[in-house]
C-alpha cells in the first residue's frame, strides 16, 4: 500500500526529530577536550519543515479506533523532508503522543548519517525517549554504539555503555576491535548546559585499554568554543631538560579567546606563555607573550673550552622573555594590511624555547600593505631581520641585520595598448638603516680583498622605470619583439667613518677610486630587439619544437661603473644560469644596473612523445659586445666575481628536464667555461615516485669564488626516499653530505603507520657541523613521534620540529 498522509504530518516530523537529535547526541562523544568535532550539529537547522510532504510505504496500515493508534506493518518506509525511516513496525499512539518503531529500525538523515536500532520509543515533542541497541554511522565515517539511550525532561540524554571510534569496521572480521575506540559506562548529554559527561571512560588501542578516567566533562558539539584544558605535550632539550606543556583554553567570547601554555622544564624551571586571538569580519590578529626566569643559566655552555661564557652567549641571562603579534585584514577585495613582528629580551629566546610562530633561526619581522588589481600591483612594507643565534662574538650576524623602512614596489600595466605595444611602469623605493658595519677583509692569492655587504649608516634609493614591448610575426614564422626601456635612480647615503674607511679600502684593493658622496643620480636608456623562430617537427609518435632565440640590447655604460661608493643591499646574489639567460638585466636587484651593449644567444627545445614522455632543454651564451662590462666592474660585495658573466663571452649555460608517465623525472643544469668547457657550476636532480616507493637525489657543485668570499669548491649531495612496506606501513629517510668537507651534515630515518582513522610517525635524526675555529665536528641528535587520531586530535613529543625532516 502506498499513499500520502498529510493528516499525520506531525508523526513524520517526530521521526525526523528522532534522527536529528540522535545524531546530535551521538556526535557529542566524537570530541575530546579542546578538539572540534568532525561534524558540527545545528539542532535548529536540522528540524524538518512543517510544510514538507511525507511518503509512507508499508504492507499494511491498521487504524485502531478503540486504542486510538495507527500502525504500519511490514516493510515500513517513511520518507520525509530528505530523511528516511525503515522498520518492520511503526505505531503512533494519539492518546499518549508516543511513536514506537521496532524491528531493524534504520534512520537515514539529510547529511547521510545512518542510525540503526532494535526499538525507538519517543514522544512527538521529543521530551522523553528510549532507544534500544543504538548504532550510528555518520557520513564522515565515524561510528558510535550504545546498549540503550534514554531521554528525560526534554534536555538530558543518557547513553548506556557507549562506544565511539572513527575507524571503519574490518570487512573480513566485523567483530575485530578497531585500531582505537573510546568506551564509557555512561555518557550523559545535558542539552541545557551544553555539556557531555563521560563516566567510567577508557581509551583502547587494538582492543587493549591504555587510559582510564573515572569521569570527565566536555562541551557538546553545538558549542563552538569551551573553556578547559587541552591535550598535554612533551618537550626535551639538552640544555632545557625535559618539559611538559599543559595548555588551557579560555573561550572568552565567540570572537576572541586566549590559550595559556605553561611549561615546566626540569633544568630551567617554569616557562609562562600565552596567546590571545581575536577575529573580525575582515581579518584577525594574535598576540603571544612568553617569559622565564631561568633556574640554571650555566647549563648553556657554548664556549670553546666547554665552560659558561656570559660574554659570548645570551643564553646565560636569568630573565628572558618575548612579545610577538601577527595579523592580517582584508580592507576590501583589492587591499590587504598585515603584520608579523616580535620583540624579545635577547636575540635567541624564541628560538631556544621554540615559541610557536616565532622560533625561526632566520626571522623576518614585517608590516605590509598590498593592493592587487588585474596586472597592477602595490606593495609597501617595513622589515627588520633577526638571526636568532646564541653568540654575541664579533662573528655574530644578528647586530648586522638592517631595518628596511620602507620597501615599496608599484607596478602598472595599462589595459589598452600603447603605440601598438604593451607598456609597463615600475617604481621601487628602498630605505635601509644598519647600526653595525658588515664587512669582511680577506686575502686571495696574496692579494687583499674587502667585501662590504652592509654599511653602518642609512641609505635610500628611489627608482622609476618604464618598459615598452611590441611583437611582430614576419613571413615564415619569425617572431620579432622590439623593446624600449628607460630608468632613473636617486640615491642618498649617510656613512659613518668606519664605513668610509671600508669603502676606500675596497677601492684600493680593486685598483679603482672611492667616490663617497651624500647623493648619487643615475639614468639608463635601453633599446632592444628579440628574434625567435620556432620550428615544428612532427612524426607519427612525437612532436618537437626547436626555437633559436637571439637578443641584442644597446645602452650606454652604467653610471659610476668605474668607482666605488654606491651601496649594494639588494643585488648581492648573482646566479647566472639558463633561467635568466634572456633577461634584459641579470642583476638580482635595483642597486646594480646593467650597461653596455650585450647580446644573448641560445636555442630552446621541447618534445612530447606518444608514450607520455616529455622533455625540455635550453642552451646559450651571453656576449658583451661594447662598453664597460658591468659584471667585471668593481662592486662593494664583488657580486660579479666568477659569475660567468665577467668576461666578454660568458660561460655557456644549459638546462635539460625529462619527465615520464611512470613517475621518473630527471633534471640537470650546468655552466661551462667559455674557452675550456670546464664545469663551473651544476645541479643534477633525479626522482622516481610510485604509490609504494619514492626516491630523489640532488647533486650540487659550485666552483670556488675567492673574490666573492668562497675560497673552496662546494660539493653537496642530498637524497631522500620512502618505501611502503605494507598497506599502512612506510619507512623513510634522508641525508645531506658535504663532499668538500667530508661530512654528513644531516641525516634522518623514521617509520610511520597511516590508515583511515589513525596515524603514527617516529623519526630520529642528527645534524653535524664543524666549529669555525677548532674545526671539530659538533653533532646534535633529535627524535620525535606524533600520534594522530581522526576527529580527536594529535599527540606528540619531539626534540625538534617534525616538519623539518
Amino acid at each position: 500500500m502506498r499513499g500520502e498522509l498529510a493528516t499525520y504530518r506531525k508523526s513524520a516530523r517526530t521521526l525526523r526529530l528522532i534522527g536529528a537529535t540522535a545524531l546530535a547526541c551521538v556526535m557529542a562523544v566524537s570530541v575530546a577536550p579542546g578538539v572540534a568535532t568532525a561534524q558540527q550539529i545545528d539542532l535548529e537547522g536540522m528540524t524538518s519543515s512543517p510544510d514538507a510532504d511525507m511518503l509512507l510505504e508499508a504492507d499494511t496500515i491498521v487504524y485502531d479506533n478503540d486504542r486510538n493508534t495507527i500502525t504500519a506493518v511490514g516493510g515500513v518506509q517513511i520518507d520525509y523532508d530528505g530523511s528516511r525511516l525503515v522498520a518492520q513496525r511503526v505505531t503512533y499512539d494519539r492518546a499518549t503522543s508516543r511513536l514506537i518503531a521496532t524491528g531493524n529500525v534504520e534512520i537515514v538523515d539529510r547529511q547521510g548519517t545512518r542510525i540503526f536500532s532494535d526499538e525507538i520509543d519517543v514522544t512527538d515533542d521529543f521530551r522523553d525517549a528510549f532507544v534500544r541497541t543504538l548504532r550510528v554511522e555518520t557520513a564522515d565515517e565515524t561510528y558510535f554504539a550504545a546498549e540503550s539511550a534514554d531521554r528525560r525532561d526534554g534536555s538530558i540524554t543518557t547513553f548506556n555503555y557507549g562506544v565511539y571510534t572513527a575507524c571503519k569496521p574490518c570487512e573480513e572480521k566485523p567483530d575485530k576491535a578497531p585500531v582505537w575506540r573510546v568506551k564509557a559506562q555512561k555518557i550523559i548529554w545535558n542539552g541545557q548546559t551544553k555539556t557531555v559527561r563521560f563516566e567510567r571512560a577508557r581509551f583502547e588501542m587494538f582492543g587493549m585499554p591504555l587510559a582510564f578516567l573515572p569521569a570527565f566533562e566536555i562541551a557538546d558539539p553545538t558549542v563552538k568554543q569551551r573553556t578547559g584544558f587541552l591535550i598535554p605535550s612533551y618537550k626535551s632539550d639538552e640544555d632545557l631538560g625535559h618539559g611538559v606543556v599543559v595548555p588551557f583554553y579560555w573561550g572568552i567570547s565567540p570572537t576572541y579567546d586566549i590559550t595559556f601554555k605553561p611549561t615546566v622544564y626540569s633544568k630551567q624551571g617554569f616557562l609562562a606563555e600565552a596567546e590571545w586571538r581575536q577575529r573580525f569580519d575582515n581579518g584577525s590578529y594574535s598576540i603571544t607573550v612568553a617569559g622565564i626566569r631561568q633556574r640554571n643559566p650555566e647549563e648553556f655552555y657554548n664556549d670553546i673550552a666547554g665552560n659558561p661564557d656570559p660574554l659570548s652567549f645570551t643564553d646565560n641571562e636569568t630573565f628572558r622573555g618575548m612579545v610577538g603579534s601577527k595579523g592580517e585584514f582584508q580592507i576590501n577585495p583589492r587591499w590587504t594590511f598585515g603584520w608579523d613582528v616580535m620583540a624579545q629580551s635577547d636575540k635567541n629566546f624564541s628560538h631556544r624555547y621554540g615559541i610557536a610562530g616565532f622560533s625561526e633561526l632566520n626571522r623576518t619581522n614585517e608590516v605590509y600593505l598590498t593592493g592587487l588589481n588585474d596586472r597592477n600591483y602595490f606593495d609597501l612594507r617595513g622589515y627588520r631581520f633577526n638571526v636568532q643565534e646564541a653568540r654575541v662574538l664579533p662573528t655574530s650576524r644578528d647586530p648586522r641585520q638592517p631595518w628596511v623602512l620602507p620597501s615599496f614596489d608599484y607596478s602598472y600595466t595599462p589595459d589598452q595598448s600603447i603605440a601598438g605595444g604593451e607598456l609597463n611602469i615600475d617604481v621601487n623605493v628602498q630605505g635601509v638603516h644598519r647600526s653595525e658595519l658588515d664587512v669582511r677583509d680577506f686575502s686571495v692569492a696574496g692579494n687583499s680583498r674587502t667585501r662590504l655587504t652592509g654599511i653602518d649608516g642609512t641609505s635610500g634609493r628611489v627608482t622609476a622605470q618604464a618598459e615598452w614591448k611590441r611583437s611582430y610575426v614576419a613571413p615564415g614564422g619569425l617572431m620579432l619583439t622590439s623593446i624600449l626601456h628607460a630608468r632613473g635612480d636617486a640615491i642618498g647615503v649617510s656613512y659613518d667613518g668606519l664605513t668610509e674607511d671600508a669603502i676606500r679600502r675596497a677601492a684600493a684593493n680593486n685598483g679603482v677610486t672611492a667616490d663617497i658622496r651624500s647623493s648619487y643620480y643615475r639614468a639608463m636608456a635601453t633599446a632592444g630587439l628579440e628574434a625567435r623562430w620556432p620550428v615544428l617537427f612532427s612524426t607519427t609518435s612525437s612532436t618537437h619544437v626547436l626555437e633559436p632565440i637571439a637578443q641584442v640590447f644597446v645602452r650606454p655604460d652604467a653610471p659610476y661603473g668605474d668607482v666605488l661608493g654606491i651601496p649594494n643591499e639588494d643585488a648581492q646574489n648573482l646566479v647566472f644560469d639558463a633561467s635568466n639567460l634572456f633577461e634584459r638585466d641579470k642583476f638580482a636587484g635595483y642597486d646594480r644596473i646593467e650597461g653596455g651593449i650585450r647580446a644573448n644567444l641560445g636555442i630552446r627545445y621541447s618534445g612530447a612523445f606518444a608514450n607520455g614522455w616529455t622533455t625540455t632543454a635550453i642552451a646559450g651564451q651571453s656576449i658583451h659586445i661594447a662598453g664597460t662590462n658591468p659584471y667585471a666592474s668593481p662592486d662593494l660585495v664583488n657580486v660579479g666575481a666568477a659569475s660567468g658573466l665577467e668576461t666578454d663571452r660568458s660561460d655557456y649555460v644549459t638546462a635539460v628536464n625529462l619527465t615520464s608517465p611512470v613517475g621518473l623525472r630527471l633534471g640537470a643544469g650546468a655552466r661551462f667555461d667559455e674557452d675550456t668547457f670546464e664545469l663551473r657550476r651544476t645541479d643534477v636532480s633525479a626522482g622516481y615516485a610510485t604509490p609504494n616507493f619514492g626516491i630523489s637525489g640532488v647533486y650540487s657543485f659550485i666552483e670556488a669564488q675567492p673574490d666573492y668570499g668562497y675560497a673552496e669548491d662546494r660539493h653537496e649531495v642530498r637524497g631522500g626516499g620512502s618505501v611502503k612496506l605494507h598497506e599502512y606501513w612506510r619507512v623513510f629517510g634522508s641525508g645531506t653530505y658535504d663532499i668538500e668537507d667530508d661530512l654528513m651534515t644531516r641525516k634522518t630515518i623514521g617509520f610511520s603507520y597511516d590508515d583511515e582513522c589513525f596515524s603514527f610517525t617516529f623519526f630520529g635524526g642528527e645534524t653535524a657541523s664543524r666549529n669555525s675555529r677548532t674545526r671539530e665536528v659538533e653533532k646534535e641528535k633529535t627524535f620525535g613521534f606524533k600520534i594522530a587520531l581522526r576527529t580527536i586530535g594529535d599527540i606528540g613529543a619531539s626534540t625538534a620540529a617534525l616538519d623539518s625532516f
